[in-house]
């Protein structure tokens, strides 16, 4: 039930996202760049992985870009932890930049993390062009409290 749910939520907003077309584009698409959390990598085929092949279920022939932060997996998801943010935004954005079939713009689904590195991709790198980034989980204005914090008085 919850992998159905999962399924809704992320897909959602993603059709509404790729139903405006990019000219140029074959088949009427926008193309998608995923970027995923910390402790994850792009291909996991339990998470990053399977969101990447619903989607391209769910929207035949679209174009989808799930980022790999190093050479492989095992990097990718290490550099999760230790690589300087900068530096990995400059890297994202040089691949972007690379991609030609980002070239018309492209829309963007960060998971935690990959959401607020997104961000800081759409507010640095303007070419390509982000059009709509979508944030799961995306820490973008802080982290106040946790619901069941001890130190936080119950409200009455």
């Amino acid at each position: 039930m919850a992998a159905v749910l999962l399924c809704f939520l992320l897909a959602g907003p993603v059709l509404l996202a790729a139903s405006s077309p990019v000219s140029g584009s074959n088949n009427g698409t926008v193309p998608l760049v995923l970027w995923h959390g910390m402790g994850d990598s792009c291909c996991n085929p339990l998470s990053m992985g399977a969101i990447k092949k619903m989607i391209e279920e769910e929207i035949p022939g679209i174009y989808v870009l799930s980022l790999m932060i190093g050479k492989n997996v095992v990097q990718d998801t290490e550099n999760g932890f230790f690589m300087d943010v900068n530096q990995q935004v400059s890297l994202v954005c040089s691949q972007l930049a690379q991609d030609a079939r980002l070239k018309e713009g492209f829309n963007a689904m960060g998971f935690s993390q990959g959401a607020q590195f997104l961000r800081a991709v759409a507010q640095r790198c303007p070419s390509p062009p982000m059009k709509t980034l979508i944030s799961v989980g995306g820490q973008h204005q802080g982290e106040e409290v946790k619901p069941t914090d001890p130190h936080v008085p119950e409200q009455s």
